[in-house]
Parts: C-alpha cells; sequence; structure tokens
C-alpha cells in the first residue's frame, strides 16, 4: 500500500535515520518504536506528507487515503461538537450535493433521447453508487457511535467545543479521523487524552474496522492489544518484527546481545590490527604487511551496538519563600457552562507542604478547578489562595505554547535571570538536550522532548505551590521516575492531576475524587484510596466496578470526618513490589550466566573444529560439563520465568 525506499532524514548535517527501507501493507497493525527523539513522530509526519525527507521515496497510490493523529495540534473552538465531528464527511456532503443537482436536473430536462442526458444519468448512477458504497446517509449513525465510543455523552452534541478541556478536544479531533475511514491511520500516543472505557472501544475499533495501523505509543498493554507487528527506529536505521510488542521485547533482547558479542569480537580483532601497525609500522622487513593491515583496518565496517539509554533528567525546584499554612481553600466553589453543571458545593482545604491528588473520569472538572485556582476563568463561591504563594503551572497543553521557531537554547535563554543564565548549559545537559542537540528547533522536538523543554521552563521560577495537570503525558519511564522523585523532595505543596496509579504510589498523602458533579476527600495515599473502592485501578474505582463487581455508592456530599486509612494496602504493595524486583533480578542473572555459557560453547566449538583439538580430552570434558550447566540454567530460568510471571499478575 506505502512503500518506503532508501529515506534518509538530517537535521542541521546531523543524520536522525539514513537508508530506511519498508512497505506498509493493507491490515497491517503495527507499532512504531525507539527511543524519545530517535524520530518516530517524525516518521509519522514523512508518511502523511507534512515534511519531507533529505533523500529517498516514499510511494503512495493516488487512491490511498490518509488519516493522521499528532501529538501536538491546534484546535478550533468556534463550532459544536457535532458540527465539529461532521467535518469529517465535508466529501460526502459536497458528493450528496451533486446528487441532488443532477436529480434535479433530470426532472427538469426533457429531452431524453438525447446523447447528454444519457450522459447525464450515467454520470448520476456512478455517483450515486459510490455514495451508496460511501455509506450513504448513514453517517449520521456512525457518527453518533464513534462520539459516544469516546467518551462523549448525546447531551454533549450540541456542546460548543470551547467547552471542553484540551483532552475532550483531542477526542473529537481522533472521532473526526476514524469517521474518515482512511486506507492508513497513523497515531501518535492516541491514548494520552483517553480513559479506560474509551481506549477499550478504541482498540476494538482498530481491531475490526481499521485498514493499515502505524501507532507510536507508551501504553504497553494498548500497543500488544492493536499491533501484530514492530517497527524499531535503532541506531538511525530500523528492524522489523513480524510480531507483537512483547514478543518484540525479547527478540530485540537476544538481538542486542549478539549485537554486543560481535562489536566485542570486532574491537578485539581492531585492536589487534592497531596493535600490530603501531609495533612493525618502522620497520623495513614488515612494510608490506603493516601497509596490508592499515587497508584493512580501513575496510572495516563499524558495527553499531544500540545502547540502553541509562541518561536521566536530574530534577532540583529551586527554593523559594515559605507560602502560609493554607495555601488552597475553597468554600461552596460551583462551576457551570450554561446549564451544564462542571462541579458545586467544592469544599476543601490545601495545607502547606501536602501532596495532594485529583483523579477523575475525563470531563469531571479537575484541570477546570485548575484553572478556577489559577485564576483563569470565572467561578460562584468562595476561593482563597494564601498568603505568599507563588504558584508554579504545568498544564495539559504546556508544550503547545511554545515558540516553535525558536532553538532549545533560545527558549531557556529567554526566560532565564540571574545565575542561571550563566548554568543553561548544565540545565539543558540535565534534561537530555546537552551538546549539539540545544540548537535544534523546537518544532521538530517530539511530543516528549517537548514536555522536557516545557519542565524546564517552569524550573526556573522559584515557587512553592507546584500545579501539575497530565503531567507525564509523552514522558517514558525513566523520565518519570525522576520527575516523581524531584516532587517528592520538593518542600513545598502540589496539586498533581493525573490517572497514573504508579506515578502517584508514594507520592500522594490525599486523593480528590471527581464524578457527578461532587469532589470527595479520601485521605492516605493512593493505594488506601483504591482499597477503599475495593479496586486494582484508577479507573475501576472511577466506575465503581472492582474486581468484586460495584461498590457502595459514596454520599453526595464531601465526607466531613474521614475515617483514618489502613496502611496495610500500601505496606503490602511496598512488599509486592519488592518480591517483584528480586524475582526480575534472579532472571537477569540467570540469563546472565545462559549467555556467558552460550559464549564459551561457541568457543569451544571453534576449538574443537581444529583437528590439533580433536582429541584434547580437557576441551571434550568442559564442554560436556558447559553443556549440562547450561541445559540446568534453562530449566532454572524456565522455573524463575514462571515464577515472575506469576508475581506480576498478582
Amino acid at each position: 500500500m506505502i512503500s518506503i525506499e532508501n529515506l534518509s532524514v538530517e537535521f542541521s548535517a546531523r543524520p536522525l535515520f539514513h537508508d530506511v527501507s519498508f512497505v506498509i501493507n493493507d491490515r497491517d497493525r503495527i507499532a512504531l518504536v525507539g527511543k524519545n527523539g530517535a524520530g518516530k513522530s517524525t516518521m509519522l509526519k514523512i508518511l502523511c506528507g507534512l515534511q519531507k525527507p533529505t533523500s529517498g521515496t516514499v510511494a503512495i497510490p493516488g487512491d490511498t487515503t490518509i488519516g493522521y493523529l499528532p501529538q501536538v495540534m491546534k484546535l478550533a473552538d468556534d463550532t459544536t461538537v457535532v458540527e465539529e465531528a461532521r467535518k469529517a464527511f465535508a466529501q460526502t456532503t459536497r458528493m450528496k450535493a451533486r446528487i441532488e443537482r443532477m436529480q434535479q436536473e433530470m426532472a427538469d430536462r426533457t429531452d431524453y433521447e438525447s446523447d447528454s442526458y444519457a450522459q447525464l444519468v450515467e454520470k448520476f448512477t456512478l455517483e450515486h453508487d459510490r455514495y451508496m458504497m460511501l455509506g450513504g446517509d448513514n453517517y449520521e449513525a456512525a457518527l453518533e457511535r464513534t462520539l459516544t465510543g469516546l467518551g462523549f455523552q448525546r447531551s454533549d452534541f450540541d456542546r460548543p467545543t470551547r467547552e471542553f478541556s484540551g483532552g475532550w478536544r483531542m477526542r473529537i479531533e481522533l472521532a473526526k479521523i476514524l469517521l474518515q475511514q482512511p486506507d492508513v491511520l497513523l497515531l501518535d500516543e492516541p491514548t494520552n487524552h483517553l480513559d479506560i472505557e474509551s481506549i477499550q472501544w478504541l482498540e476494538q475499533f482498530l481491531a475490526q474496522s481499521a485498514k493499515a495501523v502505524v501507532l507510536v505509543s507508551h501504553d504497553r498493554a494498548f500497543i500488544n492489544n492493536v499491533t501484530t507487528r514492530t517497527i524499531e527506529i535503532t541506531c538511525g536505521h530500523i528492524e522489523d518484527y513480524k510480531v507483537k510488542y512483547d514478543q518484540y521485547v525479547v527478540l530485540r533482547a537476544e538481538r542486542r546481545e549478539q549485537q554486543l558479542r560481535a562489536y566485542e569480537n570486532q574491537q578485539k580483532e581492531i585492536a589487534d590490527i592497531k596493535d600490530f601497525i603501531e609495533r612493525f609500522r618502522y620497520k623495513p622487513t614488515k612494510s608490506v604487511q603493516v601497509q596490508s593491515r592499515i587497508k584493512q583496518l580501513a575496510k572495516i565496517v563499524p558495527i553499531e551496538v544500540d545502547e540502553v539509554d541509562n541518561s536521566a533528567m536530574h530534577l532540583k525546584f529551586p527554593p523559594c519563600l515559605r507560602s502560609g499554612d493554607y495555601p488552597v481553600i475553597c468554600d461552596d466553589v460551583r462551576k457551570a457552562y450554561g446549564d451544564h453543571v462542571v462541579f458545586s458545593g467544592v469544599n476543601l482545604t490545601i495545607k502547606r507542604g501536602e501532596k495532594v491528588a485529583f483523579v477523575g473520569k475525563n470531563g469531571e472538572g479537575k484541570s477546570t478547578l485548575v484553572k478556577c485556582i489559577m485564576g483563569e476563568i470565572p467561578f460562584d463561591g468562595t476561593l482563597k489562595v494564601g498568603h505568599n504563594v507563588q504558584i508554579g503551572y504545568f498544564a495539559q497543553n504546556q508544550a503547545q505554547l511554545l515558540d516553535e521557531n525558536l532553538s532549545i537554547y533560545d527558549t531557556i535563554d529567554r526566560v532565564a535571570t540571574g545565575d542561571m543564565r550563566l548554568n543553561i548549559n548544565d540545565l539543558l545537559g540535565a534534561f537530555m538536550f546537552g551538546g549539539e542537540v540545544s540548537e535544534k528547533k523546537v518544532r521538530v522536538l517530539s511530543g516528549g522532548e517537548r514536555s522536557r523543554l516545557a519542565m524546564i521552563r517552569l524550573l526556573l521560577e522559584p515557587v512553592n505551590l507546584l500545579i501539575l495537570d497530565e503531567p507525564t503525558n509523552h514522558l517514558d519511564m525513566p523520565s518519570k521516575d525522576v520527575l516523581k522523585e524531584a516532587i517528592r523532595a520538593f518542600d513545598g505543596t502540589a496539586i498533581i492531576v493525573s490517572h497514573d496509579r504508579e506515578f502517584l504510589d508514594g507520592l500522594v498523602t490525599k486523593v480528590y475524587e471527581f464524578g457527578q458533579g461532587h469532589v470527595r476527600e479520601h485521605l492516605g495515599g493512593i493505594y488506601d484510596y483504591l482499597r477503599a473502592h475495593n479496586a486494582e485501578t484508577i479507573h475501576e474505582a472511577l466506575s465503581g466496578q472492582g474486581p468484586s463487581g460495584p461498590s457502595p455508592a459514596p454520599s453526595p456530599q464531601p465526607a466531613q470526618e474521614p475515617p483514618v486509612p489502613s496502611k496495610q494496602s500500601y505496606a503490602e504493595h511496598k512488599e509486592q513490589q519488592k518480591r517483584l524486583r528480586k524475582a526480575q533480578r534472579a532472571v537477569e542473572d540467570c540469563e546472565r550466566d545462559i549467555a556467558k555459557m552460550e559464549a564459551r560453547l561457541k568457543e569451544l566449538d571453534e576449538l574443537l573444529m581444529q583437528p590439533q583439538n580433536a582429541s584434547d580430552m580437557t576441551l571434550v570434558t568442559e564442554y560436556t560439563t558447559t553443556r549440562q550447566a547450561l541445559d540446568r540454567a534453562n530449566e532454572q530460568w524456565m522455573v524463575l520465568s514462571e515464577q515472575l510471571e506469576a508475581l506480576q499478575q498478582a
């Protein structure tokens, strides 16, 4: 369907990838993977024609349609939800108008025997058949199914899009793309703004209704449920695996082990050649051999190894003035858009130094209350921001607010002040933007890179109230861990809007649940909150569907005297994590032992193939004992892997 041949992309003479070739076939389900900045989003932009490669070709048949959902999108706010979604059927509505005009023309004309009339009838028939093949007048039903599948209520259809958060407006854009039924769907982090019900609906849609799909996502479960092929961008080229993501992880580990062995052998060969050249460079009797070795060295093609990126951000929020004892106090706060009440009767008090979480389904008012605290939108009731409070705010769309024409360095240089201006390079290096990377333009950055850059801007001003609205969107796992540690060490107050259970674990001491127009307070960490709802995930807790069925409906009013929560759940979770890490280490140690034995067996094979060693009983005995030890190690690895899998599913 789409053929990519010898594709190369360079930014400021720095190659991103080179000589990339692959084919996207009909019904392919492809996961595009790679480290942050490897070029995943760039590849999608090239496939949809938004960006031109430095060299190479992308061959797309003329009748092939492509739908592209980017990570960052500028959204319109001048229509209703249903009007915006109907734009997906612009071609269908234009076709319907043409059919109606031809129908009227046939009714008005009387020259039934003329050639032109026969041509009109034929044209009308072809156009009408094509219209019916596209679904005819059934597009309204498809529109409704898609919007409700992505979480919209029918009462939302006539609401202006400006009343919805950025996440909900991204859902409208996703609905428009799906409704167009393109031949190839290119989706860049489509689950970032979806809740669990919508993700499951999208999984089913892509599996049953979509044609070819290429997606980028950090949601491992989503990738596994949707894709059947994995293309990895690594070391400037691609590796194409015809398997699901989980199987790719195993195969990639094997491939990397082979790479390392080949790399080590090549380095030894290079070292030996260089040593020979240095020893005999100035001996006339060895000049021919030296020149031969020099030519041999020049012909060696270096083996590249995709090193695991162990670098990490080192975040430290600067010290700030002490705030008042109560940075945020809400008293009967209410927010409504016309007849639609987002929430009412909100009463909450956040003390200095507390780390609290806002959880709730999309559209229940989490970001809306944050905007009320920021003073960005009007509301009813009383909301007090405490004395000497300085707010640092990271919004969902923070990355979209960056100037795309500036470089990374200039973006930070324009907001840095005082001594910080002398340490910009150190700060950028801590965020993996060191060296020449700092000269890249913002417009070429991936979603994850933009989020990291926006986070740097937040660090440049001392704050004592940190408000983070979905801060982990577009961040990979190492970046999430470092951000979590920085917030934990932050001596001010933090409000975190997130559905990421693992990110909130051990970070927050209070949870505010948004739902059905009310805000309820739960003391304790995120696992205490889940235990109180008899749920395993935040989504289960919000939907009231724990493992044992629906949990009792909470009181519509926030509890004034909540019971002291048990710490048993959190302790059990930490113990479970400890057992899990121990099991993972055991599996990794076993895998290392197996790799060493396999390498030694290969060496022994090569030695025993030499005639002079064929009867060497020492080598034969070592080969036999190593083979037996390898068999035992493989059996042990199977047992350990099963134990690890059981712990992961517990």
